[in-house]
């Protein structure tokens, strides 16, 4: 076919043609199709057409009979002894011929279609009180529902008017703050100039220092020197005096080694915490046969648990500390009651005596730590810096300081002359439940609920050392009488030894799975008991972790624990509120 342009050109007529849309072939349009598509359209084709072709089955309903209609009714109905009879009348009629067809009929179509209306209607009926029950159920959903929308807008409400006044509250502590921070800035230099002086006037106390030694030394020499001269001029007198001048010059020497002498200070704690040695260092000792220790004694001493036991210094004299806010001292081993001391108002958690067994510290869950006399039967002193729970309280050495240990995180050390707390340590991010000092030594040990241990110089109130390694609460802690180990007991039931000198781990025991309450040491160091809330006191060894026994006779939670200095005995007290004697 030829173009536009073509005919325009060649034809010479003034025909105007007009241009044609050609449509596509449709070939062009339709996607290629291949053989086995082609074949799989034709035969659905065809089995479409001998479905087609294939003349459909009719279900039919058969007519119903008069007595089919009416045994149907009473089945129906369950009126079986009426169908027995109707049955049987039934068939004696029908037997005896006095049935006729027209009584043997088929049921009229308006009876058959009322049964089929009356059956449609109480199925109506069913499905209505269905869909009643439905919406009586939906109806009480929705009133949960809107009552439950109705309480959290309440709460959203409340929420909000809290937010607002938090808010507001925030804004007026930034304005509040705001105001002091000159303050603080004002404060920070001077701080950073008073610590500029500090080191100035160390300098200087330094120079000055230096300057007073060279003085020293010139004095020195010069006395050297006039003893030479003085000795000398001496040799060409008289024998008298010769002894004059040398009187004189033993007074000089002594009047001069007086004045270099420094003076010493009064500070009963500069005495009380200087080095000196641990006269058990060198010794050795048995070991307690406890594997072999049977139950000897049973006193009940309070009429609440036993938390705490001490045993005095010099005497067979035992004491208690209970939940019943009280503490009492029972002579050994006769179990005699020689003094009960009253006057916390809360249960007494810990109890130790005086190294010179004078006087007897006590501390409590009123947050208190009290100071009895025995001669003078009445409470010395009352310390109440704790602003929590006071767990344990341990004497020094030398029966000069007492320390603490209380639920706010915090130990102290009172100086028990002075009446006055010492030093506060802090450090431990939780409860410290019990504290003990290192033997004749400066070191406090605590152990705390943030899992640790820490040993602490009593002398400046810092934390010398951390052992870590506890998975739970520590419950206790102990020296062995040497000082250089530390067991410590935790709330899984896991006992650890540490050593001091190595600063590290030595042994790992586990005495669970119930609670380790409190742990001892024999005086040979190399035998464990450890009390437990399953009624039990375990022993180990100390040197290989071995477990040796366990002694039962407690009927609850064993809270305290202590070896008999002599090696005789062990002392025990539990949460069934009594005391008892190993041996």
């Amino acid at each position: 076919m030829a173009s536009e342009e073509d005919l325009t050109i060649d034809s010479d007529d003034d025909f105007e043609y007009e241009e044609v849309d050609i449509e596509p072939e449709a070939e062009e349009v339709e996607e290629e199709e291949d053989l086995e598509s082609a074949l799989m359209r034709v035969r659905l084709q065809q089995s479409e057409q001998r479905e087609a072709k294939e003349p459909k089955p009719l279900v039919g309903k058969r007519a119903e009979l008069v007595d089919d209609f009416i045994r149907n009714y009473l089945l129906k109905m369950k009126m079986t002894k009426t169908l027995d009879c109707f049955q049987t009348e039934w068939y004696e009629k029908s037997t005896a011929g006095e049935l006729t067809p027209e009584d043997v009929s088929i049921v009229a179509d308006v009876y058959q279609r009322n049964q089929e209306l009356d059956n449609q209607v109480k199925a109506l009926r069913a499905e209505l009180d269905k869909a009643k029950e439905i919406a009586h159920k939906a109806r009480s959903t929705w009133d949960k529902f809107r009552k439950e929308r109705d309480f959290h807008r309440m709460n959203h409400r409340r929420v909000v008017q809290e937010k607002s006044k938090l808010v507001n509250d925030l804004r007026r502590l930034r304005a509040h703050l705001a105001t002091y921070e000159p303050t603080l800035k004002g404060l920070e230099e001077k701080y950073q100039i008073a610590m500029k002086e500090k080191a100035m006037a160390k300098l200087q106390a330094d120079r000055l220092q230096t300057r007073v030694d060279t003085l020293e030394t010139q004095v020195k020499q010069t006395q050297m020197t006039t003893m030479k001269g003085t000795l000398e001029q001496s040799s060409s007198l008289p024998p008298q005096e010769k002894s004059k001048s040398a009187t004189q010059v033993r007074e000089t020497t002594v009047i001069n080694k007086k004045a270099t002498q420094p003076v010493m200070s009064t500070d009963t704690s500069l005495l009380a915490f200087q080095d000196r040695e641990n006269p058990y260092l060198n010794l050795s000792f048995d070991p307690q046969r406890a594997d072999k220790y049977e139950l000897r004694k049973t006193y009940k001493a309070h009429i609440a648990p036993i938390s705490a036991v001490a045993l005095h210094p010099k005497k067979s004299i035992i004491a208690t500390a209970s939940d019943d806010n009280t503490w009492k001292m029972w002579s050994v081993p006769g179990g005699e009651l020689v003094l009960t001391g009253e006057g916390h108002k809360s249960w007494v958690s810990g109890i130790d005596f005086h190294p010179k067994a004078a006087q007897l510290a006590t501390s409590s869950g009123d947050g208190t730590v009290k100071l009895w006399d025995f001669s003078k039967s009445k409470c010395l002193a009352t310390f109440t810096d704790h602003s929590q729970a006071v767990w344990g309280c341990a004497y020094h050495d030398s029966g000069d300081f007492l320390a603490s240990c209380s639920m706010d995180h915090t130990a102290k050390l009172w100086d028990i002359r002075k009446g006055k707390c010492r030093l506060t340590l802090r450090g431990h991010v939780d409860s410290i439940n019990a504290i003990i000092f290192q033997p004749f030594s400066n070191n406090i040990c605590t152990c705390s609920g943030d899992k640790t241990v820490s040993l602490w110089d009593a002398r400046t109130g810092l934390c010398i050392q951390t052992f870590y390694g506890h998975l739970n609460s520590c419950n206790h802690v102990a020296f062995n009488l040497r000082g250089d180990t530390i067991a410590s007991s935790d709330a899984d039931g896991g006992v650890r030894l540490w050593d001091v000198r190595m600063v590290q781990e030595r042994l790992q025991v586990n005495a669970g799975p119930s609670a380790a309450n409190k742990i001892a040491i024999d005086r040979s160091g190399t035998i464990m008991a450890v009390t437990s809330d399953d009624h039990s006191i375990k022993i180990y060894s100390t040197e290989d972790g071995s477990f040796l026994s366990s002694l039962d006779g407690h009927e609850e939670a064993v809270q305290a624990v202590l070896f008999e200095p002599n090696g005789q005995m062990l002392i025990t007290a539990g949460s069934d509120n009594t005391l008892r004697i190993w041996s």
